[in-house]
């Protein structure tokens, strides 16, 4: 059974209720379509009546769920509640009001926060930054962990390398050029995010352009810093480091037969890579956090509807607060909350 095989039996055994707030993109229709149709989920759309006659038309999501902030019979309640959490920020009551009318999203994490929804999926018309300042705002970060990372979950065809050509890649979309601290921290996140999704035992990889002091350079020697640290902080974790991505190829089967100190070499189920400011291509705009219109996010999303329906079914708001990052999201936060 495939990964994703797996992920849909699993929801359907521990059906959980997940809640949509993009509603504006007919594409979010289709994903509900079929996730109703295989009953992975119960699912909740945040929208109007005229949005869903607009651009639900010709999609059958009869058994999901409609609210509309608008109308909804608790919405004092959970005005009070998003002043409560943001008070210190100085959130006025009108302030959490506009923002719970106004910004589905907002109103999608607080149906999460209240406990009438298990999860939410956002981010296929909405910026990374607009999808997680709600989260890190009203959900906070999970005990324990110390910064927000991304990773990727691939999934190889007729692969036997990592867990039947399951992969996870991190940090793939947070955290630019990571300080050690932090790559060990997201290294740590990712194994368990691993555990938690594969059912597997995690291997991490330390990858560099170097693999154990073949080069010098301080972006090598930032990785064998975190490879130091990760050991250290989870020494039941297996984990190595540095390594060149090369490495971890097919061909590296003859090479870790060869060299029996390379354990990681053809194993490793969860690469982490140091993204710095060299590894961006060439003239090529690094992704700043923007507010768009439906209509411009809708034109530059590139998320397909069979990717829109997966990202139903493993749904993990695993929030980790950041530094650098979670500053620049919460400086963009308070001047939306305070507008």
């Amino acid at each position: 059974m495939s990964f994703i095989d797996t992920i849909k039996e699993r929801a359907k055994a521990d059906k959980k209720v997940i809640v949509l707030p993009e509603s504006e993109d007919v594409r979010t229709y289709e994903a509900i379509e079929k996730v109703l149709k295989e009953d992975t989920a119960d699912v909740i759309l945040v929208a109007s009546d005229e949005l869903v006659a607009e651009k639900g038309k010709g999609f059958d999501i009869s058994g999901a769920k409609i609210v509309d902030p608008e109308k909804f019979d608790r919405m004092d309640e959970y005005i009070d509640k998003l002043v409560e959490l943001r008070q210190k920020k100085g959130m006025t009551r009108e302030q959490a009001s506009d923002l719970l009318h106004n910004s589905y999203t907002y109103f999608a994490v607080m149906m999460v926060k209240m406990g009438d929804a298990d999860g939410m999926v956002s981010g296929a018309c909405h910026s990374t930054a607009d999808t997680l300042r709600p989260c890190l705002q009203i959900l906070k970060t999970a005990p324990g962990v110390k910064l927000v990372s991304a990773f990727f979950v691939i999934v190889v065809p007729d692969c036997d390398m990592g867990e039947k050509g399951t992969f996870i890649f991190a940090d793939s979309g947070m955290e630019q050029n990571p300080d050690p601290e932090r790559l060990a921290a997201i290294a740590g996140c990712s194994a368990d995010s691993f555990e938690l999704l594969v059912q597997a035992e995690p291997k991490v990889a330390m990858l560099s352009h170097s693999t154990k002091g073949s080069a010098s350079h301080p972006d090598v020697d930032k990785v064998v810093e975190a490879t130091k640290i990760a050991k250290e902080a989870y020494p039941d974790l297996q984990l190595d480091g540095e390594l060149r991505s090369y490495r971890l190829s097919a061909r590296a089967r003859l090479r870790a037969a060869r060299s029996q100190d390379m354990p990681m070499s053809s194993s490793s189920r969860i690469w982490m890579q140091v993204i710095s400011a060299t590894n961006w291509p060439s003239g090529s705009p690094r992704q700043r956090p923007t507010a768009r219109s439906p209509r411009e996010s809708h034109a530059r999303s590139t998320i397909c509807p069979a990717a829109a329906r997966q990202m139903i079914l493993p749904v993990s708001l695993r929030s980790r607060s950041s530094s650098a990052r979670q500053a620049d999201l919460q400086t963009g936060s308070d001047t939306l909350g305070n507008r």
